[in-house]
């Protein structure tokens, strides 16, 4: 008997002795158990909130932020906290939390981007008022620490967010199609095939590490943010998953140490599949005296990920990478490692 199962046997015997609730049980037993809210779509002339809910962002980085959207096809709305600074943060906890949902209350705010990632997000979960946010359900999109996010309010609301470009990333062809085919112009089956443009550098390439073809609702982001949230209300059911991970800076050991949590902690042991991105800079340091005795990024990624069989694919077009998908967080999808594609299965908007 597997963990899970062993503590929903002991819970309901608990609740039959008297010792737990019904609804203590359904705490224990349930991660997740929100219908799942879809966002309306974006259309050209919409009007699109920024927000800094995690690092402080420059002037220029604003302004860079504003022409990028505005050549979308959108109007730009933000507070004076968009350029507050604390510490490494863009304002305090508090300021950060009160601007995010500010832009969901707002009316004429259509979607929320975030200006970029850094650190900060997972501070403001405790903050944010899940209530407002499920009642103006919006599209919220952004990538790396902005990965809490997506796991707090997925698990809090069921509404369906973005994991794509903050507002200060590069919007080339790539990334800009891929954006307006999930937020604007979706079909029911809405095909990501990876970049093959050169912008950036994959020495390995896309790699299937494990064959197969399954099918999963999609959860996943930064690898970093996912393990840390493992243990705290806002993490979220693998269960049946098509895991989608990214990652930048981190050395091979510190890969292998964080999908070590992730097998003991059970995320891979009922999913049903591992779509990574391009983990950059995340080769062994030439500076570092253990180098040649390191294993490589994909020696851990093959000893780690290589026995789950279910399929596993490495190099997919997200990640901190010039050429982005826009990945919606909790939607049907199937990933075909031979095919080296990820296939929604469902409009991710409405």
């Amino acid at each position: 008997m597997n963990r899970k199962n062993f503590l929903k046997t002991v819970s309901t015997a608990a609740v039959g002795a008297g010792l737990l609730s019904s609804n203590s049980f359904a705490e224990i037993s349930s991660v997740s158990k929100k219908s799942v809210i879809k966002p309306k779509r974006l259309k050209t002339g919409d009007t699109i909130g920024l927000v800094a809910p995690g690092s402080y962002i420059s002037e220029l980085e604003l302004k860079d932020s504003i022409k990028n959207l505005e050549e979308l096809g959108f109007k730009v709305v933000y507070t004076e906290k968009i350029l507050l600074q604390n510490g490494y943060f863009s304002g305090t906890d508090e300021q950060r939390a009160e601007d995010l949902i500010n832009m969901f209350k707002r009316n004429e705010v259509a979607g929320i981007v975030c200006t970029r990632g850094g650190y900060g997000c997972a501070r403001i979960l405790p903050l944010l008022d899940y209530d407002i946010i499920e009642d103006n359900p919006k599209v919220l999109i952004g990538y790396s620490d902005i990965t809490a996010l997506h796991y707090g309010i997925f698990r809090k609301t069921g509404l369906i967010t973005f994991h794509g470009p903050v507002s200060i990333s590069t919007f080339n062809e790539f990334s800009v199609n891929n954006f307006k085919n999930v937020l604007m112009n979706p079909s029911n089956e809405i095909v990501f095939e990876n970049s093959n443009s050169g912008e950036d550098e994959n020495p390995y390439g896309v790699v299937s590490i494990a064959e197969g073809k399954k099918k999963g609702k999609l959860i996943g982001g930064n690898l970093s943010i996912a393990v840390s949230l493992i243990g705290t209300e806002f993490d979220v059911d693998y269960d049946d998953a098509i895991i989608y991970l990214e990652e930048v800076g981190e050395e091979p050991y510190r890969i292998d140490r964080m999908l070590t949590q992730m097998i003991q902690s059970e995320k891979f042991e009922d999913a049903n599949g591992v779509a990574m991105g391009i983990f950059r800079k995340c080769e062994p340091k030439i500076t570092d005296p253990s180098f040649s005795k390191s294993f490589s990024l994909m020696d851990v990624l093959q000893d780690r990920l290589g026995n789950l069989k279910v399929p596993v694919v490495y190099g997919m077009s997200f990640g901190h990478i010039k050429d982005k998908f826009t990945i919606p967080f909790g939607v049907e999808a199937e990933l075909d490692s031979e095919k080296q594609t990820i296939t929604l299965m469902e409009s991710p908007v409405i």
